[in-house]
């Protein structure tokens, strides 16, 4: 028997995706080998990316199910809640370093 599951990177040039006729007992792992021979060795960090199924993660030794989305997440460049926290303080520069308001 088979499986059929799709391989999502996301990389600075947009999202990469290739379909995969894996066997049963496929890992994550062994589908990011199939991945990576299809997709070329520059499509993303194969080695050290977080990867996931349908955005929860999971490790490489998880057996992903018929039809699922393996996904490779690459890093942030910035933290969206430093991002964030800058943003206000600059909004509002009164308010810098004092934490949420209270009722």
């Amino acid at each position: 028997m088979s499986k059929r599951c799709s391989v999502a990177c996301d990389t600075p040039a947009g999202i990469l995706l290739c379909e995969l006729d894996l066997p049963d007992d496929a890992t994550i792992a062994v589908a990011l080998r199939a991945a990576r021979r299809v997709l070329g060795d520059s499509a993303a960090d194969w080695e050290h990316a977080i990867t996931g199924i349908y955005g929860r993660v999971y490790a490489r030794a998880h057996i992903p199910a018929d039809g699922d989305r393996i996904e490779l997440y690459r890093r942030l460049k910035v933290d969206p809640r430093a991002k964030r926290r800058a943003r206000a303080a600059r909004a509002n520069p009164n308010r810098a370093g004092r934490g949420p308001r209270r009722a």
